[in-house]
């Protein structure tokens, strides 16, 4: 029987699966701290903490229907997005309380610059991007895309990539000026990520069953990569090496190897491992017995990467 509403934790060293952590009522999204210490879980109506030492949840936190997640590179907040409460909330993560709640209609997927002034909300039936500044929590602009999903930022924090599901693009937006300075082809995407030296950009397509390659200097699609059914949530190793993608309709995640952009393992995991989101952070600083390299978190709609180990999220 396979684990639902948990957090599986694989091996990246193996690609295997080496525990299952309980968590809330279908898991949406998942982030990590910038130390490793903890990973936040977005689930329906709370979200989970994890401490990353011992694999145990140490606190749970009421929110709305939360969806997407993602810290701050200063490991201060969290910002969680709830689609039906039509809001993204604020969390102190020094006490694990929200501390603010901002209105954005029907927000989804949300990722922080690499300075942390300001956070990128989606919204699928809004068709645009809301832009929030962390420092004083308020929506400052909004900008015009497709039917908005999954989104992305580059290192260099001058880049938003968004995946706009039923547009069938990918959006990218200027960050000094929030406008939306192309528009590239794909079919149906959901997840998507940028690699750390921000060359490339890895996008799931859900209905096509693969992987489209951007090259973030063109951006064009340079290549296409067959993967299990169901793409939904990505991420990309720190080292830039591997991408791993959820595939919702298959539980299972497929490991591609960046130098090839071929599928080169696939990991068994719970069921409708739909994960959502980029986050990366390091190891923890617990010793983590047999696990080594780095690792990745998905959940169902929501994905991060985090030094020793993976954790991976199932739902009912």
């Amino acid at each position: 029987m396979r684990t639902v509403n948990s957090v599986s934790v694989i091996a990246t060293a193996t690609n295997t699966v080496t525990a299952a952590i309980p968590v809330g009522n279908n898991p949406q999204g998942v982030a990590v701290t910038p130390d490793g210490s903890k990973v936040y879980v977005a689930n329906a109506g709370t979200v989970s903490v994890i401490a990353t030492a011992t694999n145990t949840v140490t606190a749970t936190i009421p929110v709305g229907t939360a969806w997407g997640i993602a810290v701050t590179p200063d490991g201060s907040k969290v910002y969680v997005t709830s689609f039906s409460s039509e809001n993204v909330s604020v969390i102190a993560t020094a006490t694990n309380t929200v501390t603010a709640t901002i209105p954005v209609p029907f927000p989804e997927g949300v990722a922080v610059t690499p300075d942390g002034s300001k956070v990128y909300v989606t919204s699928f039936v809004s068709n645009n991007v809301s832009v929030i500044a962390t420092a004083t929590n308020t929506v400052t602009a909004t900008v015009p895309v497709g039917t908005a999903y999954g989104i992305a930022v580059t290192p260099d924090g001058s880049k938003v990539y968004v995946a706009n599901s039923r547009s069938n693009n990918v959006s990218v937006i200027a960050t000094a000026t929030n406008t939306v300075t192309a528009s590239i082809p794909v079919f149906d995407p959901s997840g998507i990520a940028v690699t750390p030296d921000g060359s490339k950009v890895y996008v799931a397509n859900y209905d096509n069953n693969n992987v489209s390659v951007i090259a973030t200097a063109t951006n064009t699609v340079t290549a296409t990569i067959p993967v299990a059914g169901g793409p939904s949530g990505i991420a990309v190793t720190p080292d830039g090496s591997k991408v791993y993608v959820a595939g919702v309709n298959s539980n299972n995640v497929s490991v591609i190897a960046t130098a090839s952009n071929t599928v080169t393992n696939t990991v068994s995991v719970g069921s409708f491992p739909n994960v959502f989101g980029l986050f990366i952070g390091p190891a923890p600083a617990a010793p983590v017995p047999t696990l080594s390299g780095w690792a990745m978190l998905l959940l169902a709609m929501g994905l991060a990467l985090l030094g020793a180990k993976t954790l991976t999220t199932a739902r009912s």
